[in-house]
């Protein structure tokens, strides 16, 4: 009885986790298409980008603060995932994928962050010695035939080498994003854990503007779309609440409930997702060529992922709390 128990409780715990998975895939994915708009209006990645944070982080601030009391030794225990967290899963992922989403098609760019599984297991490999298995090194090939496809290579045309550069970026970012979420035993819960990173990531970005580091313009005019034109602060309350602040959420979660390698494997959703609000609010579509290529990257990236080992997990110790 108790063992019919434990396993009806743990199928009800995958299910639950599948779905706020694909919530969170779901909310990622309108974030390129809201801020192609922007850019195309004048703002510059890095303005988009910063504010799309401090909003994230404004808006879980008090959820934050209130989810950390009785937490703080865990947040001092594990200040340095904490910092890496806010760096480099936040601030340089958004920023990356931003700059990339802005000198190529939203879904194209979304497709090459999304290549990181890939990097996850060259990470374990080097540095946990956890030699990919035949079917990842084949799901590897698959991906990378897929990306020459769908970055016209092929016909020779003109890749915009810059773009696919912050793509790869952001592709290293999110292979961060998926590695530190999964650490589900530093004590620190999901929301309070989303509100630092976006905190830290927000003033990391902001004083990276203020020293020139990182170009910031923007207009309070209207923002074109597909469907007719909106004022400004629609895109960005959509980016920083929907896109961002429930988005990092529903992430860390969903990641923590099924680990990094399950997590991971889903939040391919978010590609068709970056695709459907391309489309919905830009027009944009992959050409034939393009199309075929976006195929194989998914379908590389889900035998990578069946190809790993069920254990890869990054799962730290829980640590003691203090007396």
């Amino acid at each position: 009885m108790s063992v019919m128990t434990s396993d009806t409780a743990h199928r009800s715990r995958v299910g639950v986790g599948l779905a706020i998975a694909i919530g969170a895939a779901f909310s990622f994915g309108m974030s390129g298409a809201w801020a192609r708009g922007l850019i195309d209006a004048g703002w510059t990645p890095g303005a988009a980008v910063t504010l799309r944070v401090w909003v994230g982080a404004l808006v879980l601030l008090v959820p934050t603060l209130i989810a950390l009391r009785g937490h703080w030794w865990a947040v001092r225990r594990n200040v340095g995932m904490v910092v890496a967290y806010g760096l480099l899963a936040v601030a340089a992922t958004q920023l990356f994928y931003f700059q990339a989403v802005a000198r190529m098609d939203v879904g194209i760019a979304l497709l090459i962050e999304y290549t990181a599984p890939i990097a996850v297991v060259g990470w374990l490999w080097l540095r946990r010695g956890e030699r990919p298995t035949r079917r990842s090194v084949f799901g590897a090939v698959i991906a990378f035939a897929g990306l020459i496809l769908m970055l016209d290579v092929v016909t020779g045309a003109r890749a915009d080498l810059i773009g696919i550069l912050w793509a790869l970026g952001a592709m290293v970012g999110a292979a961060s994003y998926f590695l530190l979420s999964a650490q589900r035993d530093t004590g620190i819960p999901p929301v309070a854990l989303a509100g630092l990173g976006l905190l830290l990531g927000a003033v990391a970005l902001t004083l990276a503007g203020l020293v020139g580091v990182l170009p910031m313009s923007w207009t309070t005019g209207e923002i074109a779309y597909r469907f007719g034109s909106v004022p400004w602060f629609i895109p960005v309350l959509a980016i920083g609440v929907g896109a961002t602040a429930l988005a990092y959420v529903l992430g860390i979660v969903s990641t923590r409930m099924l680990g990094s390698r399950l997590a991971s494997f889903i939040a391919l959703a978010e590609v068709v997702a970056a695709m459907f609000f391309g489309w919905l609010l830009l027009g944009q579509l992959p050409d034939l060529l393009q199309g075929i290529g976006a195929v194989l990257v998914l379908v590389g990236v889900v035998v990578v992922k069946l190809g790993e080992p069920a254990a890869s997990e990054l799962v730290e110790p829980l640590p003691e709390r203090p007396a």
